[in-house]
C-alpha cells in the first residue's frame, strides 16, 4: 500500500494474462471500498483489466498511460 491506502499492483514486465491475475488476487485480499492500481507495460491489460473489473463487479475508475506505463485504477465495491 502507499501512503494515500491505495493498493498498488505492480506488473510491469509481464505479459497477459499475469497483470490481471496479479490484480485479481489483489481484489481478493482487499477490504471493501479499497482502491487498486494496476501498473502494467503489456498494452493487452487496457483491455484485460477493464474486462476484469466489469466482470467482478468493480469500479472502474481510471485507465491512463504514464511513463510507458498503463495505470489502472479499480476500486472494490
Amino acid at each position: 500500500m502507499d501512503n494515500r491506502g491505495e493498493i498498488v499492483v505492480e506488473a510491469r514486465g509481464h505479459r497477459c494474462p499475469v497483470p490481471t491475475l496479479r490484480l485479481r488476487r489483489a481484489v481478493e485480499d482487499a477490504a471493501p471500498g479499497a482502491v487498486l492500481i494496476l501498473i502494467s507495460d503489456d498494452p493487452m491489460a487496457r483491455v484485460d483489466a477493464a474486462h476484469y473489473a466489469r466482470e467482478a463487479g468493480l469500479d472502474l475508475v481510471s485507465v491512463e498511460e504514464m511513463k510507458g506505463a498503463l495505470i489502472v485504477k479499480v476500486r472494490k465495491p
